[in-house]
Order: structure tokens, then C-alpha cells, then sequence
């Protein structure tokens, strides 16, 4: 590709983030002040990316010339500085946007602007590095004011406290612990609490085996057929064959009935068992099981479900976390928005934090379904009408909702889309979860953990071995940094390279 050719499409590309710019203004206009160079750089990183730009990035890398996909911190800035240079190399001279005065979002104060929102968002980092831990309190923690203590030498700098579980008191106990301990520390720790949005599960399971024993699960194989009742008590047994060619079971929420179709997909416990329905009726909805693993496996009460294909018709929040919302704003410095879809649910969080006089308190916004996905622009958009905002890419439940092979595609467009927002990601979903709860890591989460620094901040789940696993992910992350920050090597010298030389 010819020199001129290269100045045309990148011209042309300039053109379109700059009418994208005009044309998005009053949106630009609608957040709040902490994020008017988030908005701005954030829609013109999304016309950016409405262009195939592999071959002009080839292209410019061969010339030696730094390439647009390093630019999502400032989009327009590094557009127009291979303009100039590609201009100079044709012995002409180019104009820019800001030719008679520092780009707005230029390289250096975009990486201020990143860390001004992270520590707004997350607290201060008491690390040498940027990325921050984040735990998953177990309930003992209620009660043991040391295991705190523990976590937070190791490198814990956020506790989360996930309000499925337990209840108010214990929450209560643990966040009085955490503040306790950091201000004996003298650490900043912030604490982050769930809403555990609808759950969406499989009810009770009561069915009545041979011997007359109530058993709490059902085996499932490839093939079976299985059929979900409206009803959350089902007793299974009398009236209910659970015969070789049927099962059933009750269902958490039974209005989902309502919303399922024929031909939709199904999952169950993480992604564990999968099918597809066959039938919907008044009560109840066939389904035919596609993926199980060999041999059957049992399916248990409240195991989740996933139903990707559904527009499902749920509250975003529902009336347990509504209830349950006054007193995590009281306790808590920025909460996890779980199952949020679209932007009318964060504008109905955003109106009942202003009821509440806690318009200040950190919002992360939990990407754990296709919907939430597929909205994310919108659902940032909204999100920055606040003055603090994070996201979370949940790992686990978008590989069940959108395939486990695209999970890698996918937490690497979230990071993307984050950082051109410069919206501090929490990067979830079963980080050193073997290392944690056995004690031993596999290569593959040693190798996961290191992606993570990428992050603005890593969350662990609990274990046994969750204090030891705090040391060596924080010796990860530190590690990590030295060699990569975001997308980009730092270069720092290596050992290897130097070692050569002092031996030849």
C-alpha cells in the first residue's frame, strides 16, 4: 500500500470518529463531570473500531510507525499523529484537529485520567503496582478479625462481601471487621457488596427413590428428556414417573415459563449440562439434554440456569434487593449490579441510590449475560451519569451464556472497551480457584492469573488456602508489571539478555 493511499483511509477514518464526535455530543453532555473525557474518547474509540483495520495496522508496523492498535486510551490523538508523521515522510505538513495546541486526550494525561477513576473507584493502592486484589470474604470472617488482618498483609486491598449468602448481621460483622482492621493496618481497604439480582435456579428437588428414601437430585444423561415445572415445590414422586425416558424438575422463578420458546437453548450448573426445548405448555416446558457428561451426572437443587437464547422478563431488582439495598449503601463503598441487561435497569439503580443520598457510592456493573454483552456501550453510557463506575467481566457465567469458546474473545474486548471508557475492570470468575481451595495451582490458572494484570482489579473467591493465594497472585501481578502494563510491553531489561553478554 502506497504512502498517499495509507494518508486516505486514515483520513477517512478520522473524518468518521470526528462526525461520530458531533453527532454524539448531547450524549457526550448527559454524563457526569468525572467523565467527560471518558465519553468523548469512548465514542470515538467505538467509530474506530466500525473500520477493518488489520491491513492499514500491518502496514504501518512494517514502517516502524506506532500502529492504531495500542490507541484506545486516545483514539483521535494517536490518528492524527500517524497522519503527521506519514505527512512528513512525504516532506508535506498536516494540520490536526489540535495542531495549534496539546491534544485534550493525548498519551500521558489518559493514563492519569485511568488511575484518577481507579482510585476514586477502588481506594488507594498500598501496592507498587496497578492492579488491585479483591477477596471474597468467607462467613467466618464475621467472627475472625485475624483472617482479615492475614488477607490484607498478603495484599487484599478490596473485600468483597456477596450478599447471596449469609444475612445482614453477618454482612454487619464482616464489614466491622474490615474496617477495623485496615484503620490497625493503617491500610486502605474498600468493601464492595453484591446485589444478587434474580436468582435463577433449579427449586428443591424432593423425589422419591426405590427404597422410598427422598433423594435431592436427578441423574441425567445425553438424550434424556427433562421437564421444567412452574412451581418451585414440585415433590417429585406421586403423580411423576421419573421414568428412564422423563425427568423433572421444579424451577426458582416460574415465571420463565412464560418467556421460553421452542428451539432456545438451556443451561444448567455452570454450563455443566445443556439442551434444548423442545415444547413449552401452561406449567411447565420439554426440554432434550445435548450436552452431559459421559456416563450421567447429577443434577441438584439450586444449581443455576442459564437460558441465553430468552429475553427473559425479569426485574433487574428484585424485591429482596430492594429491601436489602438501604442497608448495603450504608455499609458498603461501591456495590456489584448482577444480571443488569440494558440501560433503563442502570438508570432504575441510579434513581433509587438518589432516594437513598448515596448518588456517590461506586456502581460495578457485572457483565454475566449475552444482553449485558451485546449493551455495554449503552450500559457505560448510562452508568457514567454517576460519578463512580467500574465494570466486572464475569467470566464464568459468559462462557456458559455465550460459549466457552469465546470467552477468550470476549474478556479481551471488555478490557478494550473499558480502557477507551477509562473504566477501572474487575477481571472475575474462578482466578486460582484450585490454588485456593487445595492448596496447588495448575499451570493453566498460574498463566490465567498473569493475563489478569491487565486489570484494574482481580477478584478471588474463597478457600482454605485463600490467604496463601493472595501472596502468590500479588507476587503475579508485581511480576507481570514490570514486563506488560495493558497491552503494551514496558521493556524492562531482562536478566536472560544480560547474562549472555557478560558470559561472551
Amino acid at each position: 500500500m502506497k504512502v498517499e493511499e495509507l494518508i486516505d483511509q486514515l483520513l477517512i477514518i478520522r473524518d468518521a470518529i470526528l462526525n461520530a464526535e458531533k453527532q454524539c455530543e448531547q450524549l457526550i453532555g448527559s454524563v457526569h463531570p468525572n467523565y467527560k473525557y471518558s465519553a468523548r474518547n469512548f465514542v470515538r474509540y467505538l467509530a474506530l473500531r466500525t473500520f477493518e483495520l488489520r491491513p492499514i495496522q500491518e502496514e504501518l508496523s512494517a514502517m516502524g510507525l506506532s500502529s492504531i492498535g495500542h490507541s484506545e486510551r486516545y483514539v483521535l490523538a494517536n490518528v492524527e499523529n500517524i497522519l503527521y508523521f506519514l505527512h512528513l515522510y512525504l516532506g508535506k505538513h498536516f494540520q490536526g484537529h489540535f495542531d495549534l495546541g496539546e491534544h485534550p486526550v493525548n498519551y500521558f494525561k489518559s493514563a492519569a485520567v485511568l488511575d484518577e477513576n481507579t482510585e476514586r473507584l477502588l481506594g488507594k493502592s498500598n501496592q507498587s503496582f496497578h492492579t488491585r486484589v479483591m477477596v471474597t470474604l468467607p462467613t467466618n470472617a464475621a467472627d475472625d478479625i485475624q483472617l482479615i488482618h492475614d488477607l490484607l498483609d498478603a495484599g487484599m486491598e478490596n473485600a468483597r462481601i456477596n450478599c447471596s449468602h449469609d444475612s445482614q448481621a453477618v454482612w454487619l460483622k464482616m464489614a466491622q471487621n474490615v474496617r477495623r482492621a485496615a484503620v490497625e493496618s493503617n491500610r486502605d481497604c474498600k468493601i464492595y457488596m453484591d446485589l444478587p439480582g434474580p436468582k435463577l435456579r433449579i427449586g428443591t428437588i424432593s423425589r422419591l427413590g426405590e427404597n422410598g428414601k427422598t433423594k435431592d437430585f436427578v441423574r441425567i444423561e445425553m438424550g434424556d428428556h427433562l421437564r421444567v415445572w412452574r412451581s418451585s415445590g414440585l415433590i417429585i414422586g406421586a403423580g411423576f414417573s421419573n421414568s428412564d425416558s422423563e425427568r423433572h424438575i421444579p424451577v426458582s422463578i416460574g415465571s420463565i415459563v412464560d418467556d421460553v420458546k421452542a428451539g432456545e437453548h438451556i443451561w444448567f450448573d455452570d454450563g455443566k449440562i445443556g439442551g434444548i426445548i423442545e415444547s413449552v405448555e401452561a406449567d411447565s416446558f420439554l426440554l432434550k439434554i445435548t450436552r452431559a457428561k459421559p456416563g450421567g451426572v447429577k443434577l441438584r437443587s439450586e444449581k443455576g440456569i442459564n437460558l441465553p437464547d430468552t429475553k427473559l422478563n425479569l426485574p433487574s431488582l428484585p424485591d429482596e434487593d430492594l429491601k436489602n439495598l438501604p442497608f448495603i449503601v450504608q455499609h458498603a463503598d461501591l456495590l456489584g449490579y448482577s444480571f443488569v441487561r440494558t440501560a433503563s435497569d442502570v438508570d432504575f439503580l441510579q434513581q433509587k441510590l438518589r432516594e437513598l443520598g448515596r448518588e456517590d457510592i461506586g456502581i460495578v456493573l457485572k457483565i454475566e449475560t449475552q444482553e449485558a454483552f451485546y449493551n455495554v456501550p449503552e450500559l457505560l453510557f448510562t452508568a457514567m451519569r454517576s460519578p463512580n463506575v467500574g465494570l466486572m467481566i464475569a467470566r464464568g457465567d459468559l462462557a456458559v451464556e455465550l460459549g466457552p469458546e469465546r470467552i477468550s474473545e470476549v474478556q479481551e474486548m471488555l478490557l478494550w472497551l473499558c480502557e477507551a471508557a477509562f473504566i477501572p475492570n474487575i477481571w472475575a470468575t474462578q482466578v486460582l480457584e484450585r490454588l485456593a481451595k487445595e492448596g496447588i495451582a495448575t499451570r493453566s490458572e498460574i498463566t490465567d492469573a498473569s493475563m489478569s494484570s491487565r486489570s484494574e482489579c482481580v477478584m478471588l473467591n474463597k478457600g482454605e488456602h485463600i490467604v496463601e493465594t493472595v501472596r502468590i497472585l500479588s507476587d503475579i501481578l508485581g511480576r507481570m508489571e514490570a514486563h506488560q502494563y495493558k497491552k503494551k510491553g514496558t521493556l524492562r531489561p531482562l536478566n536472560v539478555a544480560s547474562r549472555f553478554f557478560s558470559r561472551n
